[in-house]
């Protein structure tokens, strides 16, 4: 809700993405960094490891959560046909 004069305006749907996209542009402009890279080129084999086995963690992490998704919506599905009946 909003006050403007003593009165209260609730806030529409496209004046809170409105404010929300300022609020984003906002935090981009703060977060900008210098125009130098600071990049290590040079990993270790053991960093590398790690990061590899970091990276397969992320995509099976990713598709157990595709996974889980899918069996979600074919359980709405069901109970949705169910009551339905």
């Amino acid at each position: 809700m909003s006050v403007c004069l003593g009165k209260t305006i609730p806030l529409s749907m496209s004046d809170a993405m409105f404010l929300l996209m300022l609020c984003k542009i906002g935090v981009r402009g703060k977060l900008q960094t210098s125009p130098r890279k600071m990049v290590n080129t040079a990993l270790s084999d053991e960093e590398k490891g790690i990061q590899d086995k970091e990276s397969k963690e992320e995509s099976i992490l990713a598709m157990l959560g595709i996974i889980g998704t899918i069996l979600n919506l074919v359980v709405i599905i069901f109970v949705y046909i169910y009551t339905t009946l």
